[in-house]
């Protein structure tokens, strides 16, 4: 079994200002990308199918330029266009996901004038599926409640635990980031907001709480001083979150493969968050539970 060494790091060389200057910059950066996202599109993420509306098509074909075909084979531009490798499914071709969002003027009867046309060009239809934008809509709503709920009830444990208001700041403001820098980066992979990458935020905000709670608790509640309490919890927190994160790139990787797009986004956003929550845990809670401890604390 190999064993993940974690290096000793002297936190006495850095000042509170430096340790925090870093996540800060990564938090401000991902802020700005969404912020960014908000403006040019009118959503802080790419919206998956679920929270936008609108019809998806499975098409098969043994020819040859089969994306550029189907670009031309509706009347209009299709939002995403993924290919499924024919080793991950039964049967010889490629599966081609072909995506058309909601928009306001789709008629009734958008899925069949869109699975008619698909057959005219040649296509052969394996599925079809729609959603309105009403129920996009309310599901959208409900996804945010649901996320918003996960991180007010984080945050009302974390003080309930500590009743203390700087670790507990800690605790929540890495969780904070270790949330917002995952989307900033699916925006830039192109990574669209869905049912399973909302799991995995949400799977997120359970990984950050557990590694914080492990450094404050191993800081306030446990005897030794300040730095070798930090120590005591790294040895524990590091190797636990890099052996996740070695996971989830294990998963990304084979999903990838495999051509299963949920579980290497689902990789890919895990993986992020985790690295995310490295830095957050171990740079910027380090920080503000030195201040309290050394400044704040010790008036």
């Amino acid at each position: 079994m190999v064993a993940i060494e974690v290096p000793a790091i002297n936190y006495t060389d850095y000042s509170n200002r430096q340790l925090a200057a870093v996540p800060l910059a990564f938090l401000v950066l991902a802020l700005a990308i969404i912020g960014g996202w908000f403006v040019a599109t009118g959503a802080p993420a790419n919206l998956g199918l679920e929270f936008t509306g609108g019809v998806e098509l499975r098409v098969t074909d043994d020819g040859d330029n089969v994306e550029q075909r189907i670009r031309t084979a509706f009347d209009r531009e299709p939002d995403a266009i993924q290919t499924i490798p024919a080793q991950t499914l039964p049967g010889d071709d490629d599966v081609v996901v072909v995506t058309f969002q909601a928009s306001q003027n789709d008629p009734e009867g958008l899925a069949n004038d869109l699975q008619g046309q698909a057959e005219a060009a040649g296509f052969n239809t394996t599925a079809v599926d729609q959603v309105s934008p009403s129920f996009a809509s309310d599901t959208a709503r409900t996804a945010l409640f649901g996320v918003a709920l996960a991180f007010f009830g984080m945050s009302v444990l974390v003080f309930a635990l500590f009743r203390t208001f700087i670790p507990s700041l800690a605790v929540i403001a890495s969780a904070f980031s270790d949330l917002v820098i995952p989307i900033a980066a699916m925006n830039l992979l192109g990574i669209e907001m869905t049912l399973g990458t909302i799991a995995a935020l949400l799977m997120i905000i359970g990984y950050s709480v557990d590694s914080d709670i492990l450094l404050n608790d191993s800081v306030l509640r446990r005897t030794g001083g300040f730095y070798e309490s930090v120590s005591r919890a790294m040895r524990t927190g590091v190797t636990m979150t890099l052996t996740s994160i070695a996971a989830m790139v294990v998963m990304a990787v084979v999903a990838w493969v495999f051509g299963i797009g949920l579980l290497r986004d689902i990789g890919i956003i895990l993986s992020v968050g985790l690295c995310a929550d490295l830095m957050n845990t171990y740079l910027m809670n380090v920080s503000l539970l030195r201040w309290y401890k050394f400044e704040e604390g010790g008036r």
